[in-house]
């Protein structure tokens, strides 16, 4: 499903971005479309703007619904202090129940009844459109705008090589800035993967 959406708006994001490119845009672009991810570097590419200037906002319904779980089953109960997301929305999405005490058998559990949520709401017959609107779209653009910590994808590397990955982060004077919390090896691991 997500190739599909990446084919049918990759030629949407890029005659914006080549609209940015023409010109000369100095704002900031928010991609809140499906797969947020690759739709940013096919902006990135197409607009010629700084890498700092994109975000993608999918991230923030996965660290919601990570805290849904949280609430309802006391083996997911570090996530609400401790826990982060990384990565896209979506199959390669890397849940940490918690920094400091990391468990990798609960997070990948975790993060597996979270992807499956999604589908579930599927199977009912809806299309599960609120919640990402609100959690990875609404409201992590105002805290964006407000300079908060929120859950988008930056852009990591260099000019010549890199992604665009969803990490904790907020927006200050001199662009964003991501949470540099330390990672243990196995949850390293996976973020690589991812």
């Amino acid at each position: 499903v997500r190739m599909a959406q990446l084919e049918a708006n990759r030629g949407i994001v890029s005659c914006y971005g080549q609209m940015a490119r023409e010109v000369g845009y100095r704002g900031m672009i928010a991609v809140v479309s499906d797969p947020v991810d690759p739709l940013c570097k096919a902006f990135l590419e197409s607009s010629g703007l700084h890498p700092a200037q994109i975000q993608g906002y999918g991230l923030g319904v996965m660290h919601t619904r990570a805290l849904y779980f949280a609430k309802r089953d006391e083996r997911f109960y570090a996530y609400e202090k401790e826990g982060r997301a990384f990565g896209p929305h979506g199959a390669d999405l890397v849940l940490a129940d918690s920094l400091t005490a990391y468990d990798d058998q609960n997070s990948r559990e975790l993060t597996e009844l979270v992807t499956g949520a999604n589908l579930q709401v599927r199977a009912l017959g809806y299309k599960p459109y609120i919640a990402p609107a609100f959690s990875s779209g609404a409201l992590s653009i105002l805290l964006t705008l407000r300079g908060r910590w929120h859950y988008s994808s930056l852009y990591l590397g260099d000019d010549r090589d890199g992604a665009f990955f969803g990490v904790k982060n907020r927006m200050t004077e001199n662009g964003p800035v991501y949470e540099d919390a330390e990672i243990c090896e196995p949850l390293f691991d996976r973020l690589c993967q991812a």
